[in-house]
């Protein structure tokens, strides 16, 4: 339900044509709703903050969207994005469930690289640096297909009980494999 909400937003941002709130409005909302989702994760309130959440998140996401579009390529790279993102993600939950391994092993590892590439990603954008761009783009796709292996298997072996944080941790998943994905193929598409 939240990635057909997600979905939703994002179409009506990019029908309206809305401008991109910019990186400390996005940040601070994300930063916050994630706040807000995790602390109230045990009542109902949490449901209403997950979808303030993702639909946030697809509020951002149009702007991006519409950016790409209007690229000569822009419909086959955001299709193929989205395939790859969800071939990934079923690919990566099938093996999890039907190998029952348990993947928490990974999850210092996975902390750690997510912080990494997070605050990597920020002095790519700050000192402009494309070439740091895509390389934590393709960190990112790596971390996020790590991240829901890891989420899976959490929840196969009740390490996760807490569905609203399980449901945010595969949605931040699958959107920060996407746009990841979205630049790498912008940039192999032409997109400088």
């Amino acid at each position: 339900m939240t990635l057909l909400f997600s979905a939703l937003v994002a179409g009506v941002s990019m029908s309206l044509n809305l401008p991109h709130p910019g990186l400390l409005l996005t940040l601070g909302g994300y930063f916050g709703l994630l706040f807000l989702t995790t602390k109230f994760r045990h009542s109902a309130k949490g449901l209403g903050f997950v979808f303030a959440l993702t639909g946030f998140m697809g509020y951002t996401l149009g702007p991006v969207l519409n950016s790409y579009l209007a690229l000569p390529n822009g419909g086959q790279i955001v299709m193929t994005a989205m395939g790859a993102t969800g071939i990934i993600f079923l690919s990566l939950s099938a093996y999890a469930l039907s190998s029952r391994k348990n993947f928490s092993f990974m999850s210092g590892f996975l902390m750690v690289g997510i912080l990494v590439a997070f605050f990597t990603g920020l002095a790519a954008v700050f000192l402009e640096m494309p070439a740091l761009s895509l390389t934590v783009s393709a960190m990112f796709v790596l971390l996020m297909s790590g991240l829901i292996l890891y989420q899976t298997s959490e929840l196969i072996h009740g390490g996760e009980t807490n569905y609203i944080m399980a449901t945010v941790t595969l949605y931040v998943s699958i959107f920060n494999l996407f746009t990841s994905l979205l630049h790498l193929l912008g940039v192999m598409g032409g997109d400088d």
